[in-house]
């Protein structure tokens, strides 16, 4: 896919047909007409726009929904610029992994980061974890890596492990939660890999839930916990992860398991002792 131009203003099919720009008021005839439906000419499932009174004003707040078929090239590039203008605009995009939905956004964007913990009603002091499309992306992302940092990526990336490690000084400290750690994942998640490499940087990787709520499977989970904040949700179907992923922090050549998850304590007692 060629990489994505400079940033225009996202306008929806649905927003280009009823004549409307971004978040207006819509009333009448446009409001009837933006309920939860399939635009056929598109192939565009858009959520259902729920409507809230403020005063005399109507003001839908709308959560769109992209059907992804990693199967059809041509509709999966056309989803893969969609969904990584919206992120390089500094929205937020909830989209399938291997495990749960997450939510992504580039990380170092900083309004966007915050917007996240809005979301979720996450408290700042809990670090986000990162996304990668690859190893080499990963490391870049740490710093100085030791060697089990490899050793245990290339034995279960991509997968359901997530690595805690030194951070680079790149990654902002809003998504280290001042730690100076953060959380590195390949996913094996064709989708999600795909989107990462678009948008040519790593993005967040927490799931795509309220905080204390359960994490989601499908998009309509995303949709009824949090849609009413999200501009976008790639529906990529059900998840076929059972499990979050195993979490392990890493310091110097040991390692401790702080989550347990998709990859068993048995799988990674050969490289924790």
């Amino acid at each position: 896919m060629p990489p994505v131009g400079p940033l225009s203003p996202i306008v929806t099919p649905w927003q280009r047909r009823e004549g409307l720009k971004g978040d207006r008021p819509v009333a009448g005839e446009a409001l009837r007409a933006c309920g939860g439906r399939l635009d056929r000419t598109g192939g565009i499932c858009y959520g259902q726009r729920r409507a809230s009174k403020f005063g005399f004003r109507t003001v839908v707040r709308v959560a769109e929904i992209l059907k992804v078929d990693t199967a059809d090239p041509e509709r999966l590039e056309f989803v893969l610029e969609y969904a990584t203008r919206t992120l390089l605009a500094g929205k937020v995009v909830a989209y399938p992994t291997d495990t749960y939905y997450g939510l992504g956004v580039d990380p170092f964007n900083l309004s966007a980061v915050t917007e996240i913990f809005k979301i979720k009603r996450r408290s700042a002091d809990r670090p986000l974890p990162l996304l990668v499309a690859s190893l080499d992306q990963a490391a870049d992302l740490a710093n100085d890596p030791p060697g089990l940092f490899f050793r245990l990526a290339k034995k279960f990336w991509p997968g359901p492990l997530t690595i805690v490690v030194p951070a680079s000084r790149q990654i902002p400290l809003k998504v280290t939660a001042n730690t100076g750690k953060v959380g590195l994942r390949w996913p094996k998640a064709p989708l999600a890999v795909a989107l990462i490499a678009a948008a040519n940087r790593p993005i967040t990787g927490t799931s795509a839930n309220l905080s204390e709520r359960p994490s989601c499977s499908t998009a309509s989970d995303v949709e009824e916990q949090i849609g009413d904040d999200l501009p976008l949700i790639l529906d990529g179907g059900k998840t076929e992860g059972k499990l979050a992923s195993t979490v392990v922090e890493l310091t110097g050549e040991k390692g401790r398991i702080l989550r347990s998850g998709g990859i068993t304590e048995s799988q990674l007692k050969e490289f924790l002792g």
